[in-house]
């Protein structure tokens, strides 16, 4: 008997919702305070996960939700570079 494979979940920081890992982009603060997308998953730091839409990410960026995720202040090329995964993301479906 086969056994299901188990996928992982994790929570998105902008809409709260539950979805598989591989629907979404791993942001992460290190130690030095420094914000910046990890599309591996593994760099060491706190991290945060957010949907690939380009819908979630203009929330996220007129609700501060970075901001207030890591509590420091975000450079606006990080919500410029989700916004273009996000498109390519929608180009690829």
């Amino acid at each position: 008997m086969r056994k299901n494979k188990k996928i992982p979940q994790r929570k998105c920081i902008v809409t709260q919702e539950m979805k598989p890992k591989q629907a979404m982009i791993r942001i992460v603060r290190n130690k030095e305070g420094d914000v910046f997308i990890d599309p591996t998953g593994k760099q060491n730091g706190r991290g945060a996960y957010m949907t690939i839409d380009e819908t979630i990410v203009r929330k996220a960026e007129a609700d501060r939700v970075l901001e207030r995720t890591f509590q420091v202040k975000i450079d606006p090329t990080i919500y410029e570079q989700l916004l273009d995964l996000a498109k390519d993301q929608e180009h690829e479906k």
